[in-house]
């Protein structure tokens, strides 16, 4: 399987290039020159299968003959070694939850299989390989976690100072060895600029072997599909539709489900569901993208202003506006909306949501409303990407009681908090990286 910029489409490169490079040299993001599609065999099968052999057959078509099959195996096993249930909470609506990994949060399944594979190609080139990564709350402790203590691995995460919530800073933040958090004095987009720019700088790049653990990196988004078909696996009732709600910011988890969904995946549509910032939202409706400066909100992991993954959806849909229209529908909810809506939910099935899943409770709500689609047949799953007691605060406030918080994010909060606070300058940025050792 061969790889291409999606700003130039004629170079091509081989897996290991795109997930060691992270971006592209002139600096567009990969994407494979086609997309696989899984062989009606498997589809049949697929109730059969359990979660990590679903991922082994999926990413063996994006990665072929460059990991043994043996090999690629040990890795899924080892990354994916938590579910992701699927949890019904009335007729037509289910909730998967993608938060029972090591840090709480779907980042955990990109995150822990990018740093095997990633380690695989290290180990094998005898290279030294520095992650960078901007984080607006969820990838940095993912991606922490999932390289801690990698041998031949640095990890430099960036993350807005005062954006991310108490938790999500404590769990980037108080790990030492070979990650080392940086705060940020600017927003995330701000993070992510200055990430992006490192890649496409010479002098960078001639001193330090780099690599992005952010969805911007291909092996993020390929085990972001895994749990797509793993939901498919687990619904019970015979349906003829079935509509997804997507919390969305980077818009990595939803380019790996309408990647999904062109290898054969019978997802009906996708809901995109926004917090205030809504850039993908308006392009949608006007067929202009316009970034802008992202705004605070509790669902944090959501403001995005620049959402990197837009170009990867162009690539898919040939940047043809109707085609992504058909696939994908788009809302958008403000923080007043999101608390009475982690309210109703809890009131009504007693189910404790967190900021980002009730986004994509309330645009799935909205998309009910507007098309008239609750039949007997249908399912709408949301996908709930942290678990609530990462914003604590908020929840307890919404539902006006006490939830248990786990022993894992409890132990965080003991620890010291460590980073090094830099300018949202790129020469600031730079400078610390050439000089670091």
């Amino acid at each position: 399987m061969n790889y291409f910029s999606t700003n130039n489409s004629s170079i091509k490169y081989t897996f290991e290039s795109a997930v060691m490079m992270g971006l592209a040299p002139d600096g567009g993001l990969f994407m494979p020159e086609l997309t696989p599609q899984l062989q009606h065999s498997f589809f049949s099968e697929l109730k059969k299968l359990s979660f990590q052999e679903i991922g082994f057959e999926i990413s063996k078509l994006f990665i072929e003959n460059e990991i043994t099959n043996n090999v690629l195996l040990n890795i899924i096993n080892k990354a994916i070694n938590f579910s992701a249930p699927l949890i019904h909470v009335n007729k037509s609506v289910s909730i998967l939850e993608l938060f029972h990994g090591p840090t709480l949060a779907f980042k955990d399944f990109g995150a822990r299989f990018l740093a095997n594979i990633i380690s695989y190609f290290t180990k094998k080139n005898g290279t030294e390989t520095n992650i960078l990564v901007a984080t607006s709350g969820d990838t940095g402790s993912a991606v922490a976690s999932g390289f801690y203590g990698i041998e031949g691995v640095n990890v430099y995460l960036l993350y807005p100072s005062k954006k991310v919530s108490k938790i999500q800073e404590m769990q980037l933040t108080t790990l030492d060895k070979n990650v080392t958090a940086l705060e940020v004095n600017g927003t995330f987009d701000d993070c992510q600029a200055l990430v992006k720019k490192a890649f496409v700088d010479e002098e960078i790049i001639s001193k330090k072997k780099l690599s992005s653990a952010n969805s911007i990196n291909i092996a993020r988004l390929i085990p972001q599909t895994f749990y797509y078909f793993e939901a498919f696996k687990q619904i019970n009732k015979s349906t003829n539709q079935v509509y997804i709600s997507v919390p969305s910011g980077n818009l990595g988890n939803l380019t790996a489900g309408l990647i999904a969904k062109k290898m054969g995946l019978k997802i009906t549509k996708f809901i995109s569901a926004l917090n205030s910032n809504n850039v993908f939202q308006n392009y949608l409706s006007k067929g202009v993208f316009e970034p802008r400066a992202s705004v605070k909100t509790i669902s944090n992991a959501m403001d995005v202003g620049n959402p990197s993954n837009f170009v990867r959806i162009q690539s898919l849909f040939n940047n043809n506006l109707n085609s992504i229209n058909k696939n994908v529908s788009a809302y958008s909810f403000n923080d007043d909306e999101t608390k009475k809506a982690i309210k109703k939910l809890y009131e009504d099935t007693g189910y404790i949501i967190d900021p980002h899943g009730a986004v994509g409770y309330l645009a799935q709500k909205k998309f009910w409303e507007n098309k008239v689609l609750v039949k007997a047949n249908t399912e709408c799953i949301i996908l709930e990407t942290a678990h609530p007691s990462k914003f604590i605060d908020v929840v307890e406030k919404a539902i006006s009681k006490k939830i248990e918080m786990p022993e894992k994010l409890k132990l965080c909060l003991e620890k010291e908090k460590n980073t090094v606070k830099i300018s949202k300058r790129f020469a600031d940025f730079k400078e610390y990286l050439i000089t670091n050792k």
